[in-house]
């Protein structure tokens, strides 16, 4: 049984869709209906709850849009969903709690594979082609992945420890010269800068301080001829002598007297031996070495200090490296050789994988409507890990990516051609319209094709014909009816007569005879 299956997908307002239930079963399932009824809807839905973004950009939304998903995966259940808020965006949650479409695009890719008419899951990228060639070639390159993680690990290491011996002496000349220049600098403690700076600013006011005491002894009293007090004493001695004049030259004089004992003071309060231009020499040099080594190494002391500690932790493990690394060389030049060895083989085999995968899925493209394509698995690079499927729709034409070159029904029908030899239960499987522009006995072969997946992965088709209708293990309708003006679909599931009437319907239109219903009946008989 396969381990991944899709059980049921709901839709609730996404175009023409009011409501609408699948509820699947294993193998292969198919859903038909008329054109514009809302059957690429459906998968829209089914897109939302991967985690895509496009299906309601495509189609009209309505504010309450809600679609989820119910996938069995070996034994446990998922509901992805996703809905519109009320401003508009969509939320997501991942079994009722909230998730992001990120996450449910990268669960999708372990659930589902999408073959549409414009666009592969399956082949958005190389790296899954590669894992397509390796599956079928039962190609292993765990030993080719270990030796490649072990000699990253060696690299890393020998980078470490300095890289080759001439980066490694570069280095150690570099941090010695940076431990003698911090080693140079003499700090005393991580706390010197400020306690220097201090220092200086107290000998700084101290400098400040004597130049301006000495500056107003000068112009107070001095052998200057406009200082004050000398100017002062000289008004005094030009007052006229006599009893009137007595009072107020006594009292200049006094005042004049009192001046000079003040400057006295003054006199005694400065120290020209207080302040040493040496010493503020010294200081103001220390200074700038300090804020040199802090700018230089971390900011500020402190850091410089740790630095230093690091830098002969460093030099010390790079002296000690040598015996190492030269063991250390050895084991990368031996990794290396190890390595090409490795990636030649993996190359081979996927090489002869390649031709094998392209033999087999050519011998199925005349079943799926392509007789006259050409396609090829191709690898490149050392390992053989650079993938691409290489296509041309008729000989004669260059071929070039498959990708690039099919349509979207050659597309569609080329990852079917696949299917029938890749297919495995651990995904989904679901194609969109995979039929378009066949008919007839191809589209019966189309039909047998998808059975046959059926087997052995759960497999959800949308198709036209009847002939591929009749092949599924279960058949879903849907049917858009209109009443008073409101447009809206229905879905349920078909059996008996009821999937007789349908196939019929798709054979012959609207007005079933008796002869599509036979012709139908006949067609769901040997479908098995």
């Amino acid at each position: 049984m396969p381990k991944a299956q899709l059980v049921e997908l709901f839709a609730h307002g996404l175009g023409v869709i009011d409501d609408a239930r699948l509820e699947l079963g294993p193998g292969f399932n198919v859903i038909t209906g008329e054109t514009g009824a809302g059957k690429t809807l459906l998968l829209g839905a089914l897109e939302l709850c991967l985690g895509g973004e496009s299906a309601t950009s495509r189609y009209a939304a309505r504010s309450d849009m809600r679609a989820a998903a119910v996938f069995v995966h070996d034994g446990d259940e998922m509901v992805l969903t996703r809905e519109a808020s009320s401003t508009g965006r969509l939320r997501s949650t991942l079994n009722g709690t909230p998730s992001s479409a990120d996450a449910l695009r990268a669960l999708a890719a372990d659930l589902v594979v999408i073959h549409g008419q414009h666009d592969s899951l399956a082949l958005r990228n190389r790296g899954e082609i590669l894992r397509i060639i390796d599956a079928s070639g039962a190609i292993s390159t765990r030993e080719l992945d270990d030796v490649r993680s072990a000699l990253r690990d060696a690299f890393e290491l020998r980078d470490s420890l300095g890289g080759d011996e001439a980066t490694r002496e570069r280095e150690v000349d570099f941090l010695e010269f940076q431990i003698g220049e911090i080693e140079g600098s003499t700090i005393v403690s991580a706390d010197e800068l400020t306690n220097v700076l201090d220092a200086l600013s107290r000998l700084s006011a101290l400098r400040d301080g004597q130049e301006a005491l000495m500056a107003v002894i000068e112009q107070m009293d001095s052998e200057r001829d406009d200082a004050v007090l000398t100017n002062f004493a000289r008004a005094i001695a030009m007052i006229p002598n006599g009893p009137t004049y007595e009072g107020p030259r006594d009292a200049l004089a006094d005042a004049l007297a009192l001046a000079r004992e003040a400057l006295h003071e003054l006199a005694t309060l400065s120290d020209p031996e207080a302040f040493d231009p040496g010493v503020f020499r010294e200081l103001d040099e220390r200074v700038a070495t300090l804020q040199h080594i802090a700018r230089k190494y971390g900011g500020s002391l402190g850091d410089a200090l740790d630095q230093l500690d690091e830098m002969r932790s460093r030099v010390a493990l790079l002296r000690a490296a040598s015996v190492r690394l030269a063991t250390l060389d050895t084991e990368i030049g031996e990794l290396e050789t190890r390595e090409r060895d490795l990636a030649r083989k993996a190359k081979k085999e996927r090489e002869f994988a390649c031709v094998q995968l392209t033999d087999a899925v050519r011998r199925h493209l005349p079943r799926v409507a392509l007789p006259n394509a050409l396609l090829r698995f191709v690898v490149d690079g050392d390992d053989g890990s650079d993938a691409q499927i290489l296509f041309t729709p008729n000989p004669g034409l260059p071929e070039g990516p498959l990708q690039s070159l099919a349509s979207g029904g050659e597309l569609s029908r080329v990852l079917l051609a696949l299917s029938l030899e890749t297919a495995h239960e651990d995904v989904v499987a679901v194609f969109d319209e995979i039929d378009a522009g066949v008919g007839g006995q191809v589209a019966q072969q189309i039909g047998q094709c998808l059975y046959e997946v059926g087997r052995r992965q759960q497999v959800l088709a949308v198709t036209h014909l009847a002939s591929v209708a009749a092949k599924a293990d279960h058949h879903f309708v849907i049917e858009k009816l209109t009443t008073h003006g409101v447009t809206s679909t229905t879905l349920r599931p078909v059996t008996g007569e009821h999937r007789v009437n349908e196939i019929a319907r798709m054979l012959a239109g609207d007005h079933i005879s008796a002869e599509a219903k036979a012709l139908a009946s006949q067609l769901l008989e040997t479908s098995r």
